[in-house]
């Protein structure tokens, strides 16, 4: 039990941490509390609660995922993913039901970390996660036209195409005044931190923007107008709980978990990157789910890990999970001493603001890059895609799965038309002779989903040993989309460090997909070889001239 739960927080009190770094963290963690604030406040309204179920979200995950959790500078609260799933659940279950189905995914989740299923990441491959991500997106987009035209609308509908249908016949009732803040809302998120560095756009555009309508006393739609006084407290629920209908909320229960724990567990790997770090998966999702059981009672909706929230502690200075603390502590005080202020805020800025994040979380490069890639990578991107949109983030992500599994055994049916290249490879395999400063590493079988991010881990363990790094690739029939970026990523980490790469036996289909996603421009062609005597052979050249 001590492996699978061990919160790095502890560690660290442990080893000790610096004065210097403690004050880091305190700055950090400050910065970040501000920047979740309206972003707290927008995904709350966007999800069908009142703002201060975002906040209270903010501030009670955000403590629980960082003291408990197993990264370093992981920053959990809500999410613009779990708008979607939040308000179909209020819809279709009430309060009630959001609250019973984020306690079982809380629970899933801690199930997940006790299994050591913290490897789960890497059986979801990138046509997936891109896909209901830009579907997500897409959705979030179009959730918020109403406010940000200011369309005269008692109730839009949930379906898509109805939604825009109901857009386009109330679309004579906008109101000027609504699109104009809602444009400068735009405007301030993205150019504002080009001048002011500490502080982030959507803040400043709030404070700006409310101060604005406020002493100018515009006609335009407010928090207030919606759900009236927002409380500065906390409150203690416990909901009704009907146990003869409690496997309806087993679905939604089960796509709070798997997304939660996605994000989280990719939020945390990109930090990792970031900070040349590594977390803990088992123990992340196990804190996850204990921050997805206590949240709720105290009126919170579903929280994981924030990507960009945790790349803002990152850049700050924040290394240690003191700074997500500090967050979750800023953001009560905040809370406490100016929520009352919060009602003003126009439903347009919090539509302005909602933009950018679906904007941000659209991944369109991503999904243009695997729009170039082989056909099994767009039918999964384009069904995930389509089916978040149309039907339900559930049955797309189940799907996509599905059809993941289905395509990969389609594709090792076929891997007999991919004949290695590297032919003559025998003629060089004593690697004891190979010169110092040369690394060898073998990748056997297709790249893909399931193995991209174990070879893309050894194969920069490997490169970092040396100057020169050849990538034998003779009995590699195929690379998919998330092998291509796990390479990619590698490649380019190990180009940074000053390791030259050559590639041997590259089969026809892996050079184009090479060529395909642009990582051929971080290796050159080359260094691209079809036996490993001649990569071999031009790598000691290689290496005698930098010698020189």
């Amino acid at each position: 039990m001590e492996k699978i739960f061990k919160p790095k927080l502890f560690s660290l009190l442990k080893s000790g941490i610096s004065k210097k770094q403690l004050s880091s963290d305190v700055l950090a963690g400050i910065v970040v509390g501000i920047v979740a604030l309206p972003l707290a406040i927008a995904f709350a309204v966007a999800s069908g609660v009142s703002p201060d179920k975002g906040i209270i979200t903010a501030i009670v995950a955000g403590f629980i995922i960082s003291f408990l959790g197993g990264s370093r500078v992981q920053i959990g609260g809500p999410t613009g993913a779990f708008i979607v799933i939040v308000y179909g659940i209020i819809e279709k279950y009430g309060i009630d039901g959001l609250i019973i189905s984020t306690v079982l995914a809380g629970i899933i989740l801690i199930v997940f970390g006790l299994l050591k299923l913290g490897v789960l990441l890497k059986y979801f491959p990138r046509p997936l996660i891109v896909g209901f991500t830009s579907g997500i997106a897409l959705v979030i987009f179009s959730t918020q036209i109403k406010d940000a035209l200011g369309l005269d609308i008692q109730k839009v509908p949930s379906a898509f195409f109805e939604k825009w249908e109901t857009y386009f016949t109330h679309i004579h009732s906008f109101n000027y005044i609504a699109i104009l803040i809602t444009v400068a809302t735009i405007l301030i998120t993205i150019y504002a931190p080009r001048f002011i560095k500490k502080i982030p756009g959507s803040f400043f555009a709030i404070i700006l923007i409310t101060l604005v309508v406020q002493l100018a006393d515009l006609p335009v739609t407010t928090i207030e107008s919606f759900f009236g006084d927002i409380p500065n407290k906390f409150e203690f629920i416990i909901p009704t709980i009907d146990f003869i209908n409690l496997q309806y909320y087993f679905a939604p229960a089960i796509t709070i978990a798997l997304l939660g724990g996605i994000e989280s567990l990719l939020s945390a790997v990109v930090s990792d990157g970031m900070i040349s770090g590594n977390h803990r998966s088992n123990t992340e999702l196990i804190a996850q789910g204990i921050a997805n059981i206590v949240t709720p009672f105290f009126g919170g909706i579903p929280a994981t890990g924030a990507l960009a929230r945790t790349a803002t502690n990152v850049k700050n200075g924040g290394r240690t999970p003191i700074a997500g603390i500090t967050h979750a502590i800023t953001l009560l005080l905040i809370m406490l001493f100016f929520g009352k202020w919060a009602k003003l805020i126009p439903m347009s800025v919090l539509a302005g603001i909602l933009i950018v994040v679906s904007y941000n979380m659209s991944e369109w490069r991503s999904f243009r890059s695997i729009l170039r890639g082989s056909m099994f990578d767009i039918i999964v991107l384009l069904a995930t895609f389509f089916l978040t949109v149309l039907v339900d983030l559930t049955i797309a992500i189940e799907v996509g799965v599905v059809l993941s599994a289905l395509l990969f055994m389609r594709r090792m049916a076929n891997i007999g038309d991919a004949i290695p290249t590297d032919i003559d490879s025998d003629v060089v395999d004593d690697y004891s002779k190979i010169p110092k400063g040369i690394s060898i590493y073998e990748i056997s079988g297709p790249f893909f989903f399931a193995s991209a991010k174990q070879y893309s881990e050894l194969l920069k363990q490997a490169g970092f040993k040396s100057k020169i790094l050849i990538i034998r690739m003779r009995h590699v029939p195929f690379v998919d989309s998330t092998g291509m970026h796990n390479f990619k990523e590698a490649i380019k980490t190990l180009k940074g460090s000053g390791v030259q790469i050559v590639l041997s036996g590259v089969n026809q289909s892996v050079l184009t997909c090479l060529k395909k996603s642009q990582t051929i421009a971080f290796i050159n062609e080359s260094n691209i070889f079809d036996s490993f005597e001649k990569a071999l052979i031009y790598a000691t050249y290689l290496l005698d001239t930098t010698d020189d």
